[in-house]
């Protein structure tokens, strides 16, 4: 089964219905599957009700690898110790930025605390 659903605004949502086989597996469309740029690997999650499917997010660090290393090699670190060390510092980067996830999910979904923009900067005076 498959149609187009207007939602909020201008967007349209293309919707299609698949099967699901006997292991749990599915089929996502080819017009789905390449519009959305997929290669070999997809995301999943939980949002509420529903279950989320998305290319998988390449997450190489590459904003902060520079950085890490340039820190490092400052250090006086080489060879096989600056690897370990770089390997070391980059894992705490995703272990903190997968809590960070976590933590905005948990507001999104009415189950945390959360700050308001004047809350952060203050609120802006009226002249």
């Amino acid at each position: 089964m498959s149609g187009t659903i207007a939602m909020k605004g201008k967007s349209i949502m293309d919707r299609k219905i698949v099967s699901i086989s006997s292991k749990r597996q599915i089929t996502i469309p080819q017009k789905f599957f390449t519009a959305l740029g997929f290669t070999d690997e997809a995301e999943c999650m939980v949002r509420g009700n529903e279950l989320v499917i998305r290319p998988a997010r390449i997450s190489a660090g590459g904003e902060f690898a520079e950085h890490i290393l340039a820190e490092l090699i400052a250090e006086g670190l080489s060879g096989n110790e600056l690897l370990t060390e770089f390997k070391a510092k980059q894992a705490k980067i995703r272990s903190a930025v997968e809590a960070m996830i976590k933590e905005v999910e948990e507001v999104a979904n009415g189950n945390g605390e959360y700050s308001t923009y004047d809350d952060i900067f203050g609120a802006e005076d009226n002249i």
